[in-house]
């Protein structure tokens, strides 16, 4: 059984998939058996034949060059571009976590380094019926995943950063570190946002990446030890 790591972002369109996308690669292109698993996505798109598509996993697969069925990397996909629970209430298709569970189970046999996606940030509501509560970080906390989180480098991330943190910390959910999307270096605003996130939490930003990057600046075993 392989190692995993959980992605979330600070918030929606923070660009989780894009830096996990580059971890993968990152991992991949060092020689390394790594993978992708997502539990639910939505938002999914319609192709010409009417089939719903993971984009998500689409983009993973396409830039971390995994050579499997996109199908095989989530496990829930929704068209409605909206919290999963809503999605799944729209659909009447709730979300199973015995089904979750065994296909995150099934990827981590399969790959030595499982990057895990969420959906939004760490307190989206995966399933919300009159059967079952269960938002994202339970979830997490059930697999006993270390979670790395990826955080919008401009105004406002001390906040969403600082918040996503304290409440991990109050879950009892490791955290293994940041990174910070959208970078502009030398701009004093982003240095400091990092600066502070640091001193406020203890908790290290560990890389940077810049839009159009196509390489994550970490080195791979830094990345490797974030692994459980």
């Amino acid at each position: 059984m392989g190692k995993a790591l959980f992605i979330t972002g600070t918030g929606t369109d923070i660009g989780k998939t894009y830096v996990t996308a580059l971890i993968v690669k990152k991992l991949r292109d060092a020689g390394l058996n790594g993978g992708y698993y997502k539990a639910a996505l939505s938002g999914a798109v319609r192709d010409e034949g009417g089939e719903l598509q993971p984009g998500d996993a689409l983009y993973v697969k396409k830039v971390a060059g995994i050579g499997e069925e996109a199908s095989n990397l989530v496990s829930y996909i929704y068209e409605e571009a909206v919290s999963p629970h809503l999605a799944a209430k729209i659909n009447r298709e709730p979300i199973n976590f015995g089904r979750v569970e065994t296909d995150y189970r099934r990827a981590k046999e399969k790959y030595e380094y499982l990057t895990m996606e969420g959906s939004g940030g760490i307190i989206c509501p995966l399933r919300w019926d009159e059967s079952q509560h269960m938002v994202l970080d339970d979830l997490v906390k059930h697999l006993n995943l270390g979670v790395l989180i990826v955080a919008d480098a401009g105004l406002g991330t001390i906040n969403s950063a600082v918040l996503t943190i304290e409440h991990l910390r109050a879950r009892g959910i490791p955290i293994r570190g940041i990174v910070f999307n959208n970078y502009l270096p030398q701009d004093i605003m982003q240095e400091d946002n990092a600066r502070m996130i640091e001193e406020m939490t203890g908790v290290k930003v560990l890389a940077y990446v810049k839009k159009g990057d196509r390489d994550l600046d970490i080195r791979v075993e830094v990345l490797k030890g974030l692994y459980e």
